[in-house]
């Protein structure tokens, strides 16, 4: 071999090996998560501390805090069938997939050749010809360029796995709300019921009282107006039952008419007790906190993407091929041929395309960052709102409960009077109707505290273990 071809040849791996050496000179800015208010503790619960976002913290099955294994069953089967869930697996799968094509660039690229012709003139015989062809390329990642596509990718997968654990908890927190909803529509519909057969009850005495004329027409028509109109209600309750029961058909990812939620024979209100020293860990689990900052950080490696356009792409080829007239001559080693080629370009000019990406990246990051700060502030609100009607909503059952009793002895004794002719039917009427909707309200407010128990559940990004 030729001394100044040796040379050439010492010169491309040179250049090569510096190449490879300069692929630690990444543009980007290094990544800083953005800063957020964090307050030294809850305002509407004493002991509550906040925290930054750490989501890949194992949640657990957080509805097995209501101890009912019904809405364990359903809450399990949202995971597999439930297809919003389904479409955020598929979506990180995809994500997934994306990282692994970005991480690929950062690797030399081969590729294998093997090509014959046979070509000849009419009454001339034809020839043969045969190659075989060895070929790479390598794009050097010296400005960190394709280090930061890797990057964007990756925090974009993050931000999809956020994604998929926020469907997951939404569909679960949603099918518990629904759950308990239908379980206090079933016990104002028993409530209902017992009242229905009181009113018939009284419809009956009344109308015989009429019949032998010791009351007036009118109290008979004002039994028969409320005994309609509760059964009325009663309709209406099961009307809403019916959709409720459908929507968690769906969450569980069956057709409403394959789904029925039998009644249970007696609703027992089960609330799990928030405990004051709540681990610090619990805002860290917010999913959309974590998805939001991956946002950010994505975004951040796209200013480096940008940036790296102003440095010239720097690509390494070889190739290493043999051919003849024979296929045995592709094993010749006095036939192989080879070539190593360096190659480098650069925009010289391009009007300030690259200083407008690079301004758009810094812009799209300032962006990601303020809706981070914005979610972080969004989730403080949540946990203080849900604190609030936690508190507040067992105070209001203890006097929806007073309340009730009540009004259940007021109406026991206008009854009594009436029947001893000292009130009108109308003021019956007034205290039966007080009494029954005391007694909705009670059961209203029991569903609204479990309702609030779950949207505080999900407010902190799943549930809690207390010890």
């Amino acid at each position: 071999m030729k001394p100044m071809r040796i040379h050439s040849i010492f010169r491309l791996h040179v250049l090569a090996l510096a190449a490879s050496l300069l692929a630690g000179c990444a543009v980007g800015p290094a990544y800083q998560r953005p800063t957020t208010p964090e307050p030294v503790a809850w305002k509407e619960a004493e002991g509550w501390v906040p925290a930054a976002p750490a989501d890949a913290l194992e949640r657990g099955p957080w509805w097995q805090l209501f101890n009912d294994p019904l809405l364990d069953e359903l809450a399990a089967s949202v995971e597999v069938s439930n297809q919003n869930v389904a479409v955020a697996v598929a979506n990180y799968a995809q994500a997934r997939a994306q990282v692994a094509q970005q991480r690929a660039a950062l690797f030399p690229s081969v590729s294998l050749g093997l090509s014959g012709d046979r070509s000849g003139v009419r009454g001339q015989g034809a020839d043969s010809a045969y190659r075989l062809n060895l070929g790479g390329s390598w794009e050097p990642d010296v400005w960190g360029r394709l280090r930061a596509g890797v990057t964007s990718a990756q925090a974009g997968a993050d931000a999809t796995a956020a994604d998929l654990a926020s469907a997951r908890l939404s569909a679960q927190g949603e099918l518990a709300a629904n759950y308990f909803t239908v379980r206090a529509l079933d016990a104002q519909r028993a409530l209902l019921a017992r009242t229905i057969t009181g009113y018939e009850r009284e419809l009956q005495i009344t109308q015989n009282r009429f019949n032998v004329g010791i009351v007036a027409r009118t109290d008979v028509l004002q039994a028969e107006t409320q005994l309609a109109n509760a059964r009325n209600d009663e309709l209406s309750l099961r009307r809403q039952r019916a959709q409720f029961e459908h929507a968690i058909a769906i969450l569980v990812g069956k057709a409403p008419a394959e789904f029925t939620l039998a009644a249970l024979p007696e609703w027992r209100v089960s609330v799990p007790a928030i405990p004051v020293g709540v681990p610090a860990t619990l805002l860290q689990r917010r999913p959309d906190i974590a998805a939001a900052e991956r946002d950010v950080a994505a975004a951040n490696a796209e200013i480096g993407i940008a940036r790296a356009a102003y440095f010239p792409n720097i690509g390494l080829s070889g190739s290493l091929g043999t051919g003849g007239s024979r296929v045995g001559d592709l094993f010749s080693a006095s036939n192989a041929a080879w070539s190593f080629g360096l190659s480098a370009a650069q925009s010289i000019f391009n009007a300030g395309a690259t200083r407008a990406s690079v301004a758009g990246a810094e812009a799209r990051h300032q962006a990601a960052v303020a809706r981070y700060r914005q979610t972080v502030l969004t989730a403080f609100a949540d946990v203080e709102d849900q604190l609030t009607a936690v508190r507040v909503l067992e105070q209001q059952q203890d006097l929806r409960r007073i309340a009730s009793e009540s009004a259940d002895k007021v109406e026991q004794q206008i009854m009594n009077r009436y029947r001893a002719g000292q009130v009108s039917y109308s003021e019956v009427v007034q205290a039966q109707a007080t009494a029954l909707n005391a007694r909705r309200s009670l059961v209203q407010v029991q569903a609204d505290r479990q309702s609030a128990a779950v949207a505080l559940i999900q407010a902190l990004g799943g549930g809690w273990h207390a010890g």
